[in-house]
């Protein structure tokens, strides 16, 4: 199953440092298992928030340069506060340290002024080409999802091509389609 755990990122700094928020809906399936009477945002969604707000600032770090950034280790994982349905949660990661493979990240989540999580990641980036032998055209695919996610949840980055395609006033089918509409 994939999914997007991030609603807007706020600010960026690739390779550095990157905020963003998620915000939390009681229109969301799985509070109500979670908990029937006190619904409230699972704390491994929390944490995979965090994950992937980490993973966009070493993908805009890189310039996309590898298709795959996923989370090896969490370690230190704290949780403190609920995040429920109304509520924002805001999420920071800052990069500590990088090699050739991996990235540690600290990182945490707010609700108001109250800490919901805080954690240290360590994500592992790789391409699909070095493990599969077709994995070219994957990671190919993957780059160009994961730049059209990034134009939803930064849109300053995208509006600029927005501006571009409809800033005459009129736009073509073919330009509407390049920027997703």
């Amino acid at each position: 199953m994939r999914f997007t755990l991030l609603d807007r990122v706020l600010d960026v700094e690739p390779g550095k440092s990157i905020t963003a928020i998620k915000t939390v809906s009681l229109a969301e399936e799985y509070l109500g298992d979670h908990f029937p009477r006190f619904p409230v945002l699972p704390g491994v969604l929390m944490l995979e928030a965090m994950t992937q707000a980490a993973a966009w600032t070493i993908r805009l770090g890189e310039d996309f340069a590898h298709s795959m950034v996923v989370l090896r280790t969490a370690k230190n994982v704290k949780y403190g506060d609920f995040a429920e349905p109304g509520r924002v949660l805001t999420v920071t990661a800052q990069v500590q340290s990088q090699d050739a493979t991996t990235t540690t990240v600290k990182a945490s989540g707010m609700v108001g002024d109250r800490t919901s999580l805080t954690a240290r990641l360590i994500l592992e980036r790789y391409n699909m080409a070095d493990r599969l032998h077709h994995g070219a055209a994957l990671d190919a695919r993957v780059r160009s999802e994961m730049r059209k996610l990034w134009a939803l949840l930064h849109p300053s980055r995208g509006l600029s091509q927005r501006q571009v395609v409809y800033g005459s006033g009129a736009a073509t089918p073919a330009a509407s389609a390049a920027v997703g509409g």
